[in-house]
């Protein structure tokens, strides 16, 4: 029994108990081993099946003790089917294990950390910090509003007298205009031509007849 124990990891009471890394290997080496010992099983059978072919009409009694050992083979490896199973389902589980302690581990140590950075924080400094930065954002505002506005150095203008000189340099243009466009009445223009001009040569007879009927016949297409 302590031979037994010895192999499975197992021992005295203080006995260390293995880590989940240990055990997934010690399962993965156990799966190699039984993949192993399933193809060693599968070429037995195929060899004993053989040997059941080539006696079975010589030799009907070798036949029967290899087809005998074929269902022993065949047996053991249905049972290394199932152990594989087990093994594989206990590894699945022990990998899940091992990375939800893992990942509870991470999350404490990151909760340390935040509890860490926060013991010198106090929330009412904290608040107190963000008025006094708001309060600040707010100056530096006022200040920037105050250097872009437009500055006269000290020269104050009443906007009315402006427009009212604007308005009085506004007419004495326009009355010069007027005046230019007066002074063209005494420009003198060209003379009328004192003979006649050529006037415009009269049908003939024929044509004007010719006109007249074809007028005539396009009024009557028309109707």
């Amino acid at each position: 029994m302590s031979g037994f124990l010895k192999l499975f990891g197992g021992g005295g009471k203080g006995g260390k108990s293995p880590t989940p890394q240990e055990a997934i290997q010690k399962l993965r080496e156990t799966e190699e081993m039984l993949a192993k010992k399933q193809e060693f099983l599968e070429k037995k059978i195929d060899h004993e099946l053989m040997t059941a072919k080539k006696n079975g009409t010589k030799n009907k009694r070798a036949a029967l003790q290899a087809l005998k050992r074929k269902k022993r083979y065949e047996k053991q490896l249905t049972q290394i089917d199932g152990t594989l199973s087990t093994i594989e389902f206990q590894r699945e589980a022990l990998e899940n294990a091992n990375t939800n302690t893992e990942v509870l581990k991470n999350m404490g140590f990151a909760a340390k950390a935040m509890k860490a950075a926060h013991a010198n924080m106090d929330i009412d400094k904290v608040d107190d910090l963000m008025d006094e930065i708001t309060e600040q954002q707010e100056v530096a505002q006022e200040i920037s509003d105050v250097i872009s506005r437009p500055i006269g150095f000290g020269e104050d203008y009443d906007e009315d007298e402006l427009m009212a000189e604007l308005e009085e340099l506004e007419q004495e243009e326009l009355d010069k205009n007027l005046l230019e466009v007066g002074g063209t009445e005494d420009v003198p223009l060209p003379s009328v031509p004192s003979t006649s001009l050529p006037s415009r040569p009269a049908k003939k007879k024929e044509e004007e007849d010719e006109d007249d009927m074809a007028d005539l016949e396009a009024w009557a297409a028309a109707n």
